[in-house]
């Protein structure tokens, strides 16, 4: 299956969300309207790629942007599908200032709410609204309203680095309820193996409980930039859990991977370390 990377822009203000109209050129294809996107060229860092973007389609200069996360999702091109993978970032411009749409673009308008307005997203753009903003285009199918639609934080930990080891987890639904919460340990490990054995153990629950489509969270940058394909995966110690991973993701039809602060996955990481501090106490 081929692979789409892009990275996209959300660009909020008292309106709503910045949003632009494709450029059909002699094309009598229908009209859509996409969040301010670019690829990434040859040695550039996603960051760039998004500042170089959003100047060259817009005219904009961002004043601040902040990455807040890296989906993936399947859409459909012609009779197939692509896997997506996009890298979304907040953006910050100077009040006041106005785009200028060019090559890429020609208009632009600010939405507040995407239910009620008549403009067509892209099935790229509604895709990142859908996740980050939780709205939902009337008609189309939204993974996050599913009921098999979950979210798991996996943490691990390792005291010394190789030292004693856990992984935990915490399944919750998108309105935090917690579904269930654990932790084991796994010996003596390195922690970048607790962590891509936390992964793993999270999504093997995930498909002992039946789920198609979930949100694996984790505070390793690593372990979620690997997964969605940003960095490639060299160390020989991860190899072996990486493909194990990459496999049992063939059981999804949809799945995302997001980085969070660690003081926002302080559950799964409090169950690794209960599940080292039982084992050391028995010793």
């Amino acid at each position: 299956m081929k692979q789409r990377i892009r990275v996209v822009g959300l660009i909020k203000n008292k309106d709503g969300v910045l949003v632009f109209k494709c450029n059909r050129g002699r094309s009598e294809s229908p009209v859509f309207w996409e969040l301010p996107t670019g690829k990434i060229k040859f040695g550039e860092q996603p960051e760039e790629a998004m500042a170089r973007s959003l100047t060259e389609y817009t005219s904009l200069v961002a004043s601040s942007i902040k990455l807040i996360d890296v989906i993936t999702f399947l859409a459909p091109e012609g009779s197939s599908q692509i896997s997506n993978l996009y890298i979304v970032y907040e953006l910050g411009i100077g009040e006041g200032l106005k785009p200028t749409p060019k090559d890429r673009y020609t208009a632009y308008k600010y939405v507040g709410d995407f239910a009620t307005s008549s403009i067509h997203l892209d099935e790229a753009s509604m895709s990142v609204i859908e996740i980050e903003e939780e709205k939902t285009t009337p008609g189309r199918f939204s993974s996050r309203d599913t009921a098999n639609s979950v979210i798991i934080n996996v943490d691990g930990a390792s005291r010394g680095n190789p030292g004693p080891s856990g992984i935990g987890y915490c399944i919750h639904d998108d309105k935090g309820k917690i579904l269930e919460r654990g932790g084991e340990f796994i010996g003596f490990a390195t922690s970048r193996v607790a962590e891509y054995y936390a992964m793993r153990k999270g999504i093997e629950h995930a498909i002992e409980l039946g789920y198609k489509t979930a949100k694996f969270v984790s505070d390793s940058l690593m372990v979620v930039n690997q997964l969605n394909g940003i960095f490639t995966v060299k160390n020989h110690d991860i190899m072996p859990i990486y493909n194990d991973i990459i496999q049992k993701l063939d059981q999804f039809d949809a799945v995302s991977f997001t980085h969070v602060p660690r003081t926002m996955n302080q559950i799964a990481d409090s169950e690794a370390n209960l599940a080292i501090d039982n084992i050391l106490r028995k010793n």
